[in-house]
């Protein structure tokens, strides 16, 4: 059997963990394959994506592209139209699908997180309308936590989800004005990731009013949020499981595989162990 070609696609794309996940899930499945990291220029973007959707059996589109990428494509599978963004193309069918989602419910699953009631979403970009999505689908009431610049932003998010879910319940507060009791609260923003790593993005004192945190930062492993979120007896999980789990989610589709969730577990560790040895100066 010949080996199966994969990549990564986005501008700029500096240190990335998605050749070590991906080599670790293709072993679980002995899968012969190989990953690559392909940073593309927007000005050669019409000529790439046609060669590598010729020389490639699937490849993972991250910022700038999810978007990008669609008009290249024959369809938008699952939820990925829903978002209007595709992060997982496989190539025999010129098919693009969204993996974040499968990725966020997973992790929110493996760490006994429940997806109901009250939901605080921090921030308003790309990621976020999959946080508030998939909260609309769960039947949860979302409040935006967001700069007042972000506020058009989470105010586009809404009016997209409404959409495909007419009843979303949801409300938009600047992010230092947040209060009261939450089933879960979702980082969404860049703040507390590496190196800056003492930052939050809420105050301690909000969190003792939640019952889970999800932070989708994953550099550090325990971000401040994390870390203040279960002092003050949350459940809080930190953002390295989804990046692993919507990995699986894209083999998955390209290959037809099936995961064990213990097995994943290791990767999970893995791969925590490889970002310490390598992105956060613990080495």
């Amino acid at each position: 059997m010949s080996t199966k070609h994969f990549a990564v696609i986005g501008h700029p794309i500096g240190h990335t963990m998605s050749p070590f996940i991906h080599a670790e899930l293709f072993r679980l499945n002995r899968i012969d394959a190989d990953y690559s990291v392909v940073d593309i220029a927007p000005e050669t973007l019409d000529t790439e994506i046609p060669r590598l959707l010729r020389e490639l059996d699937g490849f993972n589109v991250t910022i700038p592209y999810k978007s990008a990428v669609i008009p290249f494509l024959d369809s938008m599978e699952g939820v990925a139209k829903e978002y209007g963004s595709v992060n997982t193309v496989r190539s025999s069918d010129r098919s693009g699908r969204t993996t974040d989602p499968v990725g966020f419910v997973r992790a929110l699953g493996a760490a006994g997180i429940e997806l109901k009631g009250r939901v605080a979403v921090l921030g308003a970009g790309g990621v976020c309308r999959v946080f508030a999505g998939e909260a609309a689908r769960a039947g949860c009431d979302v409040t935006f936590g967001v700069l007042e610049s972000d506020i058009p932003a989470a105010e586009r998010i809404i009016s997209d989800i409404r959409e495909h879910h007419p009843d979303f319940r949801s409300d938009i507060v600047k992010i230092n004005e947040l209060a009261g009791e939450f089933d879960l609260l979702v980082n969404a923003t860049p703040v507390g990731m590496y190196p800056k790593v003492g930052n939050m993005p809420v105050q301690k004192e909000l969190l003792k009013n939640c019952r889970a945190v999800f932070d989708a930062v994953y550099n550090p492993e325990n971000t401040a949020l994390i870390n203040a979120a279960r002092e003050c007896g949350c459940k809080a999980q930190g953002g390295m499981p989804m990046l692993v789990w919507q990995a699986a989610a894209a083999q998955e589709i390209w290959l037809g595989v099936e995961f064990d969730p213990d097995e994943v577990v290791k990767v999970i560790s893995a791969a925590t162990e490889y970002m310490n040895a390598h992105f956060t100066g613990k080495q």
